[in-house]
């Protein structure tokens, strides 16, 4: 444990930061992995579980869970297999 004054408040902070990030993570993760599972099983609402994910992708990378390089290129795979499926 710190003894310095600063750092026991950077460490507040921190944890009150991760665990918002968390939060933050698990959502994108779990609109993404429906939306995987959308595109493998092809089922009639896979655009609408695509768009759901990649709006979740980008409030991360909006709230600096995600970097934005990171962010750009998970939807970038999403919607080319998107594309790939709806070409087919």
């Amino acid at each position: 444990m710190a003894n310095i004054k600063s750092q026991i408040k950077r460490n507040r902070q921190n944890e009150k930061r991760r665990l918002l990030n968390r939060a933050s993570r698990g959502s994108a993760r779990a609109a993404v992995s429906l939306a995987h599972t959308a595109l493998e099983t092809k089922a009639p609402d896979t655009k609408e579980a695509v768009l759901n994910a990649i709006s979740a992708i980008d409030k991360a990378a909006q709230k600096g869970v995600f970097h934005k390089n990171k962010a750009a290129r998970r939807k970038s795979r999403l919607m080319k297999k998107l594309a790939s499926i709806e070409s087919e």
